[in-house]
């Protein structure tokens, strides 16, 4: 789905595990990495694509997670020229994109990247909350920048409430 400005609309997965890390994504064939995200179709909602991408790219159905937030607007990239394909129309000149983070509740078992016909990726590994902006692609960066900005007070919420779980089981925990 693209729209009158040329951007295709998409969603962004960011997925975390209980140490906050973050599952990051080897692209099939390639030493490219990032995260989990793809194409909304005509008449499917934001979270409807986000729950098919998910199972698409790594396995996972919405009972291996729990959505913690996503971000407020669009956050748009450009694509570099030697990406574009002239010949399609409407041409595509980027991608728009809501970005989701995930808590995942599951095993990494659970993870597989080939439930799909045409896999995306082939690998996969945790890492710090930060680490994708030294890796991701340059033309995704800024994207990526603003989400994990975005996205950060959730995760940082959601270890505080783990925390305090973690306290509240121990005896004579006392609470600051």
């Amino acid at each position: 789905m693209i729209d009158s400005e040329g951007y295709r609309a998409n969603v962004g997965i960011i997925l975390c595990n209980e140490q906050g890390r973050l599952l990051w994504a080897r692209r099939i064939g390639q030493d490219a990495w990032q995260f989990p995200q793809g194409g909304i179709k005509v008449n499917e909602t934001r979270k409807e694509a986000l729950f098919r991408e998910l199972h698409e790219e790594v396995g996972l159905s919405p009972n291996h997670v729990e959505l913690i937030g996503s971000t407020r607007n669009w956050l748009r990239y450009d694509l570099p020229k030697r990406f574009l394909r002239r010949g399609s129309k409407p041409l595509c000149i980027g991608q728009k994109q809501i970005w989701y983070l995930l808590r995942f509740i599951g095993k990494d078992d659970d993870v597989r990247l080939d439930v799909s016909a045409e896999p995306e990726f082939d690998g996969w590994r945790w890492v710090d909350y930060w680490f994708p902006l030294e890796e991701v692609v340059p033309f995704k960066r800024d994207v990526y920048r603003r989400a994990l900005k975005e996205l950060e007070p959730f995760l940082l919420s959601l270890k505080q409430n783990t925390a305090q779980q973690t306290l509240k089981k121990i005896p004579g925990a006392m609470e600051y």
